[in-house]
């Protein structure tokens, strides 16, 4: 086989010892299969292995801008939502690769436009985006749907979570479990206060996919608010509006057992 044909493949890993170790046993076993595997990321490979646990493959969608290029996760972490192939089965999963014997899912994003009295930002997230305090203060926030005011807010914060986020922080926080293929958003209130001034609903909402959220600060606390996206922390000053859509955007994974998210549920959280 020439240079010219070989089928190029990017192993993305982390630093963990296991991970390191399996990714020098993968890259060994794809090599011998014909397969290139770049030293550097390649944006002409034909698939992105993760090595790692979810914090690892959330880690890669990033750095790499939400490529075009299917995701296939090998698990040495805990979790292991997003990392479905375990190591000992590397032999089996690459078969099954060059056998095309696998399904290639759709991975629907949530897109934050956060806008200042200057200007607005676009953020990505593909578990969640939250809005929360700085320093853990409560937040007070009006809270729009499709234009609609459903609440004046008052806790710790919003979580602005996607299907595939739903297994996350969102369900850690008391939400509701979304099957990934439904394009869905689900906003899920963190500690919600009742009062006299602040009504909160004490539970999740799950909201159609072509309908805008829409979270304003209460003016004095335009500069008290954090957005968080999967994990990674974003501040901007002067923030007036936080507007939550469903991109056209997405990311692309290789499913190899149409049962792996059934029992997934159950391995992880029974």
């Amino acid at each position: 086989m020439t240079n010219k044909d070989h089928r190029i493949i990017n192993v993305i890993s982390n630093y963990n010892p296991a991970s390191q170790k399996t990714s020098k046993l993968l890259i060994d076993k794809l090599d011998s299969k014909g397969f290139q595997v770049s030293s550097k990321y390649d944006n002409n490979a034909e698939l992105n292995i993760c090595v790692g646990g979810d914090g690892a493959f959330l880690r890669a969608v990033h750095r790499h801008k939400f490529t075009n290029i299917p995701f296939v996760g090998i698990n040495t972490g805990h979790l292991g939502f997003f990392q479905e192939i375990l190591p000992e089965n590397i032999d089996t999963f690459i078969e099954k690769y060059i056998q095309k014997d696998y399904v290639v899912e759709k991975i629907f994003l949530v897109k934050a436009d956060v806008c200042t009295k200057n200007s607005c930002f676009q953020l990505f997230g593909v578990n969640e985006i939250v809005v929360k305090g700085i320093q853990s203060k409560v937040v007070h926030l009006e809270v729009f749907v499709n234009g609609n005011h459903l609440e004046k807010f008052c806790g710790d914060g919003m979580i602005i979570s996607t299907p595939v986020g739903s297994t996350a922080y969102n369900f850690s926080s008391g939400g509701s479990i979304i099957y990934p293929s439904l394009k869905t958003l689900q906003l899920t209130p963190l500690s919600p206060i009742s009062s006299r001034a602040y009504r909160s609903l004490p539970n999740s909402a799950v909201i159609p996919g072509d309908i805008e959220i829409t979270i304003k600060p209460e003016y004095r606390y335009e500069n008290s608010i954090l957005i968080i996206v999967d994990g990674m922390e974003y501040r901007y000053d002067n923030i007036t509006e936080v507007n939550f859509t469903i991109p056209e955007k997405t990311i692309s994974k290789l499913n190899f057992d149409r049962n792996m998210y059934w029992n997934n549920l159950k391995s992880k959280f029974l």
